[in-house]
């Protein structure tokens, strides 16, 4: 039988105490232990970026990540991404340009999508492209949320 232990998180700036087992992911962390559902299980093999979120600004896989390691770090998830409350442009610009289909995808493209503007607020589609290319939609085909993507860029929208 494995002990647990206690580790501390920092999600979307709020401290969090937690009695956790040592095997288990991020992802299992922040849906079952502080109910943040908006990050999506799916695959759980860092395959399809439904689990994205950011881990002192970079887009991490959180099925992959043993919650332990995430101690020390900030994390933000698709929950942190919104200002007071209300939709950021770059939510909005997904929403507008009908970025989403289903919506499971669309937490981890939105996460992946607010690190690049916040790295790089002019990206090229390929400067996009690359940074998508851990995240898979099964409905959109990618066109509408590029289009999103470079107008949020285009409206100078800092995530």
């Amino acid at each position: 039988m494995t002990a647990s232990m206690q580790i501390s998180l920092d999600v979307n700036g709020r401290t969090y105490a937690l009695e956790i087992e040592p095997q288990e992911t991020l992802l299992h962390v922040l849906r079952g232990r502080l109910g943040l559902t908006g990050t999506k299980a799916n695959c759980e093999e860092g395959e399809c970026g439904a689990c994205t979120v950011l881990m002192d600004g970079q887009p991490v896989n959180s099925c992959l990540l043993l919650a332990a390691r995430a101690q020390g770090s900030r994390i933000q998830t698709i929950e942190g991404l919104t200002q007071d409350g209300r939709h950021t442009r770059l939510q909005q610009a997904f929403t507008r340009e009908g970025a989403i289909q289903c919506g499971y995808c669309t937490p981890g493209f939105l996460v992946a999508a607010a690190a690049l503007l916040d790295a790089n607020p002019a990206p090229t589609d390929e400067d996009i492209v690359f940074a998508l290319s851990g995240n898979i939609c099964r409905c959109t085909g990618y066109t509408k949320i590029l289009k999103a993507i470079r107008q949020a860029a285009a409206e100078g929208v800092q995530p």
